[in-house]
């Protein structure tokens, strides 16, 4: 069982979360390029160095919970029950993910990272890094039996399945479409 966050974490969590907020109004009222490091730092109050103590770049601050998303991702691999088949596992976790991306109120920021070229980038470069952690995940999982290449496809069909969703007019349907064929090519690479 883990221990609940003592008070120090729980002011930096507040402190990370005042900050990606207040960032995402900013970038959402005024525009992601109108929008500096600096005014988000003014708008928060806290400093600049507080920001980028909590996020690596301007836009980490509009993809806050990125860590969150790959740990739920690789988590349906590494903490699934011994007997739970991979595929659904890995459908289950991509739409509860896309619940979020398409919550009310998602629109104006899919717009906004749509129409920005530099967070179009930064959103495909952490969607690579999100496919090789589940890759790495699969990989080490002794029960999967797959290749390296089986398992690296799988990950970014299901990054993909994700993306798809998140822009698709019917997010749900979608991802079941995806999943079949990713169970009927993760079936077809069996030992």
């Amino acid at each position: 069982m883990t221990e609940p966050p003592g008070r120090r974490e729980r002011k930096k969590a507040a402190t990370r979360q005042k900050i990606a907020d207040t960032a995402l109004r900013l970038f959402l009222e005024r525009g992601y390029d109108a929008v500096g490091i600096r005014d988000v730092a003014a708008e928060a109050d806290v400093a600049v160095t507080t920001v980028f103590a909590h996020f690596a770049s301007k836009e980490a601050l509009v993809f806050e919970r990125d860590q969150d998303f790959e740990q739920r991702l690789t988590r349906a691999v590494t903490d699934r029950p011994p007997h739970e088949p991979l595929i659904p596992a890995l459908h289950r976790e991509v739409q509860a993910l896309v619940r979020h991306c398409t919550a009310e109120g998602s629109a104006p920021v899919r717009r906004m990272i749509e129409g920005s070229p530099a967070l179009r980038e930064y959103e495909e470069s952490m969607s690579l890094r999100h496919a090789q952690a589940l890759a790495a995940a699969l990989a080490a999982d002794p029960h999967l039996s797959r290749s390296a290449t089986a398992c690296g496809a799988t990950a970014r069909f299901t990054i993909d399945a994700y993306a798809m969703a998140c822009r698709a007019d019917d997010p749900r349907a979608t991802v079941n479409e995806v999943f079949q064929m990713i169970e009927a090519a993760w079936e077809a690479t069996a030992p």
